[in-house]
């Protein structure tokens, strides 16, 4: 062949080649190009019991600048607050909660009994998947004037006191097991607790649907000679100068146990478990324990505990597994005709 026409030949090839050439290293340089792409941007959705609400504000801004230290994905959040009865019943009707952080395990329990959240959801999770505690304290008027220094003096018959609505709040169920434990877990009889409760009942002449609105009514619409509530809930309000009198803690007390779960069905079909289940870690990490405690939280951690030395009054405490767990209180106190339904009546 002539030299000319070689030398054609192959000018022509090398330029054949330089698309496929370039072709190939594009395709060497894309999986490269596209690990630099920050990850898609995901929003996750909390429900959870009214008085959390400041504590999660603040956890929620820590945890999006460590996921995005961490990983480059930005993550933002809704949260949505109630009484956890409500709440609950929320999610199991549709809420798309990804995560629920609950006033009680039974409020979950629940919801997995839906079909949401997958069997031993209490096991992924440090301290039974329990971050964070509170107890139930008695706000009162300035100067005590009813002179309520004891859980008896709660059924004094001149006693008005506000308790939300255990049909509808979390935290009223631990303030009914609250008063029956301060009569069983002082050697008291049965008996004694249901005419005990029967008679602080007389005394509650409305029964707001959570302990946030139980608040409102004691502070704001000044209802009432004593308002059961949250420790946290008396914690804040002094904190907020909403309300400048005392509160009472009264001994032996219920440790109350808020837990939390990732709600596995609504997860799944976000395309958020990841995260969801790295901000359920988080809610045990220092830096959140210690803003559960500026909130007025009980940690639950070892270095939780340590901040929150001197911050609470100490008292007596047991838990819900004094009285059989949160399935046999339940059953006993709070199904239809239980021991609730037929105080509440006898106390109208």
């Amino acid at each position: 062949m002539p030299a000319p026409v070689r030398r054609h030949q192959l000018l022509l090839t090398g330029l054949a080649a330089l698309p496929l050439a370039a072709a190939a290293a594009a395709a060497l340089h894309a999986p490269l190009a596209q690990a630099q792409q920050p990850p898609k941007a995901q929003t996750l959705t909390l429900v959870s019991y009214a008085v959390t609400k400041n504590a999660y504000d603040q956890i929620f801004r820590l945890f999006a600048a460590d996921w995005k230290k961490k990983t480059g994905q930005t993550v933002s959040f809704k949260g949505s607050y109630g009484g956890s009865g409500s709440q609950t019943r929320a999610v199991i009707d549709g809420l798309n909660a990804d995560i629920v952080n609950l006033a009680m395990a039974e409020d979950i329990s629940r919801i997995e009994q839906a079909g949401l959240i997958k069997k031993g959801w209490e096991s992924r999770l440090p301290n039974s998947a329990t971050p964070i505690h509170s107890t139930v304290v008695a706000l009162v008027r300035p100067g005590n004037p009813k002179q309520i220094n004891s859980w008896k003096d709660l059924a004094k018959p001149n006693v008005d006191v506000v308790t939300a609505n255990p049909k509808t709040s979390g935290g009223a169920r631990w303030n009914f097991v609250a008063l029956w434990g301060s009569v069983t877990q002082a050697r008291g009889s049965e008996a004694q607790a249901r005419q005990y409760i029967r008679d602080v009942y007389k005394n509650v002449d409305v029964l707001p649907k959570d302990a946030r609105e139980a608040t409102d009514f004691f502070i704001k619409r000044k209802q009432g000679d004593v308002l059961l509530n949250w420790e946290t809930e008396a914690i804040l309000a002094k904190r907020k100068g909403e309300w400048t009198a005392g509160y009472k803690t009264f001994s032996p007390n219920v440790l109350t146990a808020q837990p939390v779960a990732v709600v596995d069905k609504n997860v799944d079909r976000n395309g958020s478990r990841k995260v969801a289940e790295a901000f359920t870690k988080f809610l045990y990490t220092q830096a959140a324990q210690k803003v559960f405690v500026d909130n007025g939280f009980r940690p639950a951690t070892a270095e939780g505990k340590t901040y929150a030395r001197g911050k609470f009054p100490v008292v007596k405490d047991y838990t819900i597994n004094a009285f059989g767990g949160w399935s046999a209180v339940t059953s006993k106190f709070f199904s239809a005709g239980a021991i609730w339904d037929q105080i509440f009546r006898a106390s109208r």
